[in-house]
C-alpha cells in the first residue's frame, strides 16, 4: 500500500475528532434549550399556564318546600374567587327527578320559567339564584319534608363537578 491511501482514513478521522471536540461545548446550552422548550410545552398543554383557574364555592343551597307536587325549585349562591370565568353547565340530584336550569321570563301572571342553557360565573364574581331570575327547576319532585337534606351536583365547564347539600326550606321560608 502506498502512503496516500493510508493517510486518507487517518485524515478523515482526525477531521471528525476536531469537529466533534469543537461542537462539544455547544451541546450543553443546546440541550438545556431543548429541555426547557419541552417542559414549557408540557406546562402549556396541561392548561396550567395563563390565568389562575376559577375557584368555585357554593355558600348557600336551598330547595323550596313544594306546596304542590308538580314542580319546585332549588336555589344556589355560587361564588368564583378565582382568576378565570367558569360556566355552570347543569345541575342534577340523585334524590330528585328531572332538574333543569331555568330562567324567569315575563311578569305577573304571564311569568313563566323557561329552560336555559349554561350560565357564566365571572372571575371574582357571584351567581345568586333567586325566584325572579335563575333557578333549578325540579319537575315532579318526590315528597320532601321541611329541613330535609338533598344532595346536588353542580357541573362546571372548567371546575368539573361540585357536590353540595341543599336544605328544604319550610312553608314559612320557601327560598330567597
Amino acid at each position: 500500500m502506498d502512503s496516500a491511501s493510508t493517510d486518507r482514513p487517518a485524515g478523515a478521522a482526525r477531521r471528525w475528532r476536531t469537529a466533534a471536540s469543537a461542537a462539544r461545548p455547544a451541546l450543553v446550552p443546546v440541550g438545556a434549550g431543548v429541555l426547557s422548550l419541552v417542559l414549557l410545552s408540557g406546562y402549556t398543554a396541561t392548561g396550567a399556564a395563563g390565568e389562575p383557574p376559577a375557584r368555585i364555592e357554593v355558600v348557600d343551597a336551598r330547595v323550596d318546600w313544594p306546596g304542590h307536587r308538580e314542580a319546585t325549585a332549588a336555589f344556589f349562591d355560587i361564588r368564583n374567587t378565582g382568576g378565570s370565568d367558569d360556566t355552570l353547565e347543569s345541575v342534577d340530584s340523585p334524590a330528585l327527578g328531572i332538574t333543569v336550569l331555568g330562567r324567569r321570563s315575563g311578569a305577573g301572571r304571564d311569568a313563566r320559567m323557561r329552560p336555559t342553557g349554561p350560565v357564566e360565573v365571572p372571575a371574582q364574581g357571584r351567581l345568586r339564584m333567586t325566584r325572579d331570575t335563575l333557578d333549578v327547576m325540579i319537575l315532579d319532585p318526590p315528597a320532601l319534608k321541611p329541613g330535609q337534606r338533598v344532595p346536588f351536583t353542580l357541573w362546571f365547564r372548567d371546575s368539573g363537578p361540585i357536590r353540595v347539600t341543599a336544605v328544604t326550606a319550610g312553608p314559612g321560608r320557601t327560598g330567597p
